[in-house]
């Protein structure tokens, strides 16, 4: 039986520490991390498919001393396929990748995608040089991608095999970008806008 991904984000996000920093992917990915609470050290990725790994990549880069949590779909995923060789290629220890993979692209038709054929993502991370990554179909699995995604060395990677299903889009998550970007900015640096 398929795991439920709004289940799944919830039980991620359960104990969230209080400097978590979440990417959250295009699409259902934000709506999925946003059922579960609209934090402001949320940032949600709207508009540029396949951006969201390079966001997450320099984001922790930039604080080291935060963890970052990327939270994506796999058609996401798969168009931003290339940085993950520039991600195992800087190392950051403190990035986690958790790709939720229904096989489709849910947002416009659930057209499926390569991941419902020979396409194996965790084994494109691993090949890039990626030192852990998993694959869960299971909810015990699922807990084990949790624990390596909020705090293994990174970077680090998990697929989570999630039900192609349609989910209620959560309605007052705030979607203008800029006000996204100066909320986020004032979390993570303590001001909105550069000091002069």
């Amino acid at each position: 039986m398929a795991l439920h991904r709004r289940e799944v984000i919830s039980e991620l996000l359960r104990d969230r520490p209080d400097d978590l920093l979440v990417v959250a992917g295009l699409g259902t990915a934000s709506s999925d991390v946003a059922s579960v609470e609209d934090h402001p050290g949320n940032f949600y990725v709207g508009g540029v498919m396949g951006q969201s790994p390079a966001i997450a990549l320099g984001l922790a880069l930039t604080q080291p001393e935060r963890r970052v949590l990327l939270v994506t779909g796999d058609g996401d995923m798969l168009m931003g396929l290339g940085t993950l060789a520039s991600i195992a290629d800087q190392g950051p220890r403190n990035l986690g990748i958790v790709v939720m993979d229904n096989e489709s692209y849910g947002e416009t038709g659930g057209q499926k995608t390569a991941t419902r054929g020979r396409v194996d993502l965790a084994a494109i991370a691993a090949g890039c040089g990626f030192g852990q990554t998993a694959v869960a179909t299971t909810a015990k699995q699922a807990q084990a991608v949790y624990e390596m995604a909020l705090s293994a060395p990174g970077p680090v990677f998990g697929v989570i095999k999630v039900a192609m299903e349609s989910v209620p889009r959560v309605m007052g998550r705030p979607r203008d970008g800029g006000y996204l970007k100066d909320r986020f900015r004032e979390n993570l640096l303590g001001y909105t806008q550069e000091p002069l």
